[in-house]
């Protein structure tokens, strides 16, 4: 038995915590109804504790503050949804409790879970009962009262778990919505699932194998528009976090806001994304941004559950997308989307974690990032374990990845399917606006940090006063190059309707040739990308 957990076994514990929360993902998507039953609940926390193992990945896991600080700051970076926000508060005061510790021990380990039970609680503007935050409150109360008399870190997890599980068996109680389903709440039962990976570690116990799905609780409720599930993450932020929270309190329900460190991350449903992230993006730069049609996730659901017994098509598609318009685009090719991009690569196992989630037999996968290419190449060979065929069809922009989507098939098998999608790829433009990070002299160009520069195929070549001259010159370069008939343009949240406006008309009137579609939902850090085609 463990009387005490070091730093590094702290780490490991978590980064386990994280592989066994991966089996159950399906199994708490099935179990989401509330706030919304849009179904995404083990997927929200799982990526949420996978950007907590990217960060003690990159710590010195020899020092407690380091493995503590990577816990609440990598849980505050990859939060997504209710669940998860919520999640990275719980996992903020558990690292608050034990960063100036030198071990975990029992006593220090219930303190941590209390810890975790009132951060979770203050970050809610209306706490509700029969959610995440009983459980939390269950698992605490286990701790604390095992927690005098206990001699190993097991005992405290055994008398938590025993604790948290009866709280989470009491939630429909508390939760209409949760009775009239027939379902324990989701986020709770994957806090619960959390906390057995820890024990699961302590214990050396094996991975289980993930539970058979008999249904989803979605299909209780008649499909309605539920709105947008909107997040951000902005940083060098000023302004106290109540300001922003109160700012942003009109545009809809479901609000969390919460911070540490200049960051400020955002969580909202609400029926007016863009307005919304144009507001909020004046308080700081935003660094990430995430916009899902709850309504399309929905139905989306709902399908899965009535094909649930149905053999799967041949061949699933994985792609690597930033920018909810993007991405959005891509799960309407039917793709199961990683998130990531520039200057936010995701790891090996993320994308292998979306390969095994796919029941396809085969999947190509699409990284859309010359940085992403190796790590897809790996996570491929690594699906042989797990029987998978997996093909990387290297895709270096997010509009080759467009082009290749287009002609992406299900019912076809990888060796008709692979080729078609790299040619289509090799046809594609794609053409990137930004603002430059620093001062740089590259490709003979003196870039100027903040200046506006143009991208042509993950390339730079040119320099302009305004994204707006930087994309126009941009299309100038490109359609001199060749006959191209169709413009996807996604813009960014900060581009104000008058300057796109502007913009197409000046398009529209230089390029009569080019039919323009603009959509809203472009990756972060860019004011415009276009595929051309």
């Amino acid at each position: 038995m463990a009387e005490a957990l070091t730093p590094d076994a702290v780490a490991k514990a978590f980064r386990y915590a994280t592989d066994w929360f991966a089996v159950y993902v399906e199994e708490t998507n099935a179990l989401n109804v509330y706030p919304v039953p849009d179904g995404d609940t083990g997927t929200n926390m799982h990526l949420t504790l996978q950007s907590v193992r990217r960060e003690l990945d990159l710590a010195d896991t020899s020092r407690m503050g380091e493995v503590a600080r990577a816990i609440s700051y990598g849980s505050l970076l990859g939060a997504r949804g209710n669940s998860g926000v919520i999640t990275s508060q719980i996992l903020k005061g558990f690292s608050e409790a034990i960063k100036n510790e030198s071990r975990l021990t029992p006593a220090v380990l219930a303190r941590a879970l209390e810890q975790g039970q009132q951060t979770g609680y203050k970050a809610v503007m209306k706490p509700v009962e029969g959610t995440i935050l009983t459980v939390i409150r269950g698992l605490a109360d286990g701790a604390r009262s095992a927690a005098g008399k206990a001699v190993s870190v097991e005992e405290v997890l055994e008398a938590a778990l025993a604790a948290g599980r009866r709280a989470l068996e009491g939630t429909p109680d508390l939760l209409p919505v949760l009775k009239q389903a027939g379902v324990v709440d989701a986020g709770g039962a994957g806090l619960i699932r959390l906390v057995e990976g820890l024990q699961g570690y302590v214990l050396g116990l094996p991975l289980p194998e993930p539970p058979k799905i008999e249904k989803y609780a979605q299909t209780a409720f008649e499909e309605e528009e539920f709105g947008y599930c909107t997040e951000f993450l902005m940083e060098g932020v000023a302004e106290p976090v109540e300001t922003i929270r109160e700012a942003v309190s009109p545009y809809g329900d479901s609000l969390l806001v919460v911070g540490a460190e200049g960051y400020v991350k955002g969580h909202i449903h609400t029926n007016d994304p863009d307005g919304l992230l144009a507001m909020v993006a004046r308080y700081g730069k935003m660094v990430r941004t995430k916009v899902e049609d709850m309504s399309q996730q929905h139905t989306e659901i709902l399908g899965m559950a009535g094909a649930a017994d149905e053999a799967p098509p041949p061949t699933g598609l994985v792609v690597v997308a930033a920018g909810w318009g993007l991405v959005k685009a891509f799960r309407g090719f039917g793709a199961r989307v990683v998130a990531g991009g520039q200057t936010a690569n995701p790891s090996v196992q993320d994308i292998l974690d979306a390969i095994k989630s796919l029941p396809n037999p085969n999947v190509i996968v699409l990284p859309n990032n010359s940085n992403v290419i190796m790590s897809a190449n790996q996570a491929a060979e690594l699906a042989k374990g797990a029987g998978k065929h997996v093909v990387v069809v290297p895709t270096r922009t997010l509009g080759a990845g467009l082009a290749a989507s287009v002609v992406y098939q299900p019912d076809a098998e990888p060796a008709e399917l692979a080729p078609e999608m790299e040619e289509a790829a090799a046809r594609a433009v794609t053409l990137e606006v930004t603002r430059a990070s620093r001062d740089v002299s590259l490709e003979g160009l003196e870039v100027k940090e903040g200046k506006p520069i143009g991208l042509k195929n993950d390339k730079l070549v040119l320099v302009a006063e305004t994204p707006e001259e930087a994309l126009v010159n941009l299309l100038r370069l490109t359609v001199a190059d060749g006959e191209y008939e169709i413009m996807t343009l996604f813009h960014g949240a900060t581009v104000e309707k008058e300057t796109l406006e502007g913009l197409v008309a000046t398009i529209n009137a230089q390029f009569e040739d080019l039919s323009v579609e603009v959509l809203p939902g472009g990756p972060d850090l860019y004011d415009y990308l276009a595929a051309l085609e």
